[in-house]
């Protein structure tokens, strides 16, 4: 996925992937919804979300007003918010890997 936001490129094709999380719900669960946390050149972080249509990256079917369907986002994230993000969603050898030793 692609994305400007703030007059930024954000790419997870050109990004370094550090971390993938999920909710363990199967893929074609509603619930489902899997992050990405990636490293941009510049060393920027971006989380890169996606989800089913009863998880937090829904959105509103086209043609639509009350049907919901699956969804993804680019999330900008300071370093202070990829280490939240770490600390939440990893395991201590994942988030050491990414941050080093607190």
């Amino acid at each position: 996925m692609k994305k400007i936001i703030n007059n930024k490129v954000y790419n997870t094709k050109t990004a370094k992937e550090l971390a993938v999380w999920n909710n363990d719900y199967a893929v074609n669960d509603f619930n489902h919804a899997c992050e990405t946390l990636h490293i941009k050149k510049t060393g920027e972080f971006f989380l890169h979300g996606e989800g089913g249509p009863m998880s937090k990256y829904a959105r509103v079917a086209y043609g639509s007003t009350n049907s919901w369907t699956g969804g993804e986002l680019i999330i900008p994230l300071s370093y202070e918010e990829a280490q939240k993000w770490a600390e939440e969603k990893l395991d201590g050898r994942e988030y050491e890997t990414i941050f080093g030793v607190p």
